[in-house]
Parts: C-alpha cells; sequence; structure tokens
C-alpha cells in the first residue's frame, strides 16, 4: 500500500523565551517514525499530555519539527514551495475537537464550508455554491443549512459542518482530532457512522488522533500508542484490540461503557445522508 504521509526520526523541542529569563527547552515529541498508508484507517491512540496533538501539528505542517522530517507523498515539507502547499491543503485536511472555535460565528454555513474552494480551487461562484449543497446532503444536512449561521445549528450539525468543509477539496487524507469527544453518545454514533460511510464511498485515508479505545475498535485497522512522546507500541487492530505496552493496557483498563448497539452495527446502517 502507498504511503500518503510518514514520519522520519521526528523530535519536537519548545523553547520559551520570557523576559527576565530563558526557560529550559522542553521536548515533547523523540525519534517519531510512522507511516500513513493510502486508504488506511489509523488511530494515534494515547492520554492526555501523551503529544498527540503536538504529533499532529508537525504533521499537518502546522508547526516545524526541531529534527528528523515529515513527508507527503515522499516529499518534505520542509522542501515544498508555493505550489507544494497548495497540493498539500488540497490533498490533506483537518476536523478540530471544538466545532463551535473552528468556525466563524459571524459566517453563513454555506460560506463557511466553501471557504477552502476560494483559496484552493479555480471553481466559480456558482460552481461553488453546487458544490456546498452536495457536500451539505453527503454530511446528512440539507441545502437549505447554508444560509444559516452557526449559533442557529446544533453541536453535532457544526461538526458535520466541519467535516464538510474538510471534503470540500476532496482531499486524499482526513485528520479528526478528538473530533467526537464533546459530543454525547448518540451524537458520537452519528458522526462515527458518517466517516466511516464517507471513507467507504471515497477511498480516503483517516486518521483519528483520540484517546478513545472505542472508537478505534470500531473504525481503525491499524493503531499507534503515544507516551510521553514516544511511540511505545504500534500494530493492526482486530475485534479484541489486544494492546500489549504498559500504557495499552493501562488505556484498555480504563476504557468506558460499550457504545449503543446501533453504533456497532454499522455494517447494515443505511447511508446516513439519506436521513
Amino acid at each position: 500500500m502507498t504511503v500518503l504521509l510518514g514520519a522520519s526520526h521526528l523530535d519536537k523541542t519548545y523553547r520559551r523565551q520570557a523576559l527576565i529569563r530563558s526557560h529550559a527547552p522542553r521536548q515533547v515529541l523523540f525519534d517519531i517514525n510512522l507511516e500513513v498508508r493510502a486508504g488506511e484507517s489509523l488511530a494515534i491512540l494515547g492520554r492526555s499530555g501523551s503529544g498527540k496533538s503536538t504529533l499532529m501539528r508537525q504533521l499537518l505542517g502546522i508547526e516545524t519539527p526541531s529534527a528528523g522530517q515529515v513527508l507527503f507523498e515522499g516529499r518534505d515539507l520542509a522542501t515544498l514551495d508555493r505550489s507544494g502547499w497548495q497540493h498539500f491543503r488540497r490533498s490533506v485536511q483537518m476536523v478540530f475537537q471544538d466545532s463551535i472555535g473552528a468556525v466563524s460565528p459571524r459566517q453563513r454555513i454555506g460560506r463557511i464550508i466553501a471557504e477552502p474552494l476560494r483559496h484552493l480551487s479555480v471553481l466559480t461562484a456558482a460552481e461553488r455554491e453546487h458544490r456546498v449543497e452536495q457536500l451539505l446532503t453527503a454530511v446528512g444536512l440539507k441545502p437549505s443549512d447554508a444560509l444559516k449561521r452557526p449559533g442557529q445549528m446544533s453541536g453535532g450539525q457544526l461538526q458535520r459542518v466541519c467535516i464538510a468543509r474538510a471534503l470540500a477539496t476532496q482531499p486524499r487524507l482526513l485528520v479528526l482530532d478528538e473530533a467526537v469527544s464533546n459530543l454525547d453518545l448518540t451524537l458520537q454514533g452519528q458522526i462515527i457512522e458518517l466517516v466511516a460511510h464517507l471513507r467507504a464511498e471515497s477511498g480516503m485515508a483517516v486518521v483519528f488522533i483520540t484517546h478513545d479505545l472505542r472508537l478505534v475498535r470500531l473504525l481503525c485497522e491499524r493503531v499507534i500508542v503515544l507516551h510521553h512522546g514516544r511511540i511505545v507500541e504500534e500494530g493492526p487492530v482486530d475485534r479484541q484490540l489486544r494492546l500489549s505496552s504498559a500504557e495499552g493496557r493501562l488505556l484498555q483498563s480504563a476504557i468506558l461503557p460499550p457504545r449503543p448497539k446501533t453504533i456497532v452495527q454499522s455494517q447494515n446502517m443505511p447511508n446516513p445522508a439519506m436521513r
């Protein structure tokens, strides 16, 4: 399987400068080596403070690693020119945990979803409007929702809006950073169904940044366990999700109750967009 995104011997150290004195450097990632393969579903699993979000920022080019490389389609992000970055931004999209903070409260939903298209595509205004209608339908919302503002949407609906925006450029890789953890179980189940359906339909790769083993078991083919900035375990996901590292076993011991049965039975679920 083709490697889409990878990290090679990646370190991250933060050096904070104060007005009076400097603080000691703090290293938060240590010799990270990983691959995200085209079309796969990968979980980066770890507790709060494990370095998951820091790793995500390096992989997405939001921050620059202190050492090592982040490679997209075999090219080091540090060497990309403007056109290379545009291709990367079209190909790799992100859904954040805080859907409310991720959107402007003053903009209409249609404009929020169309934002990547204005910067990363050559579509006309009419073509963008049509694409927004398609995306709203794909994530189970109504085309008329394009005229609403975020304050008129529920938390679950806003997360669907954020997913629609991320899908606007037809990315090859979608990264979800704790994207369902702020939702109740029912809404979590709906978003999980939606992501599973969209992935099956498009063939895109999905990376879940999470602490939730239930989500890993339901949606992921492979898991990486992160602890104090180091990868301590990596392997395939089976029904039992047997983790062998001490950190993996600790995460398993803290697992929450099972999700509702309606969530687990995803194989026979209808298309969420048809609801």
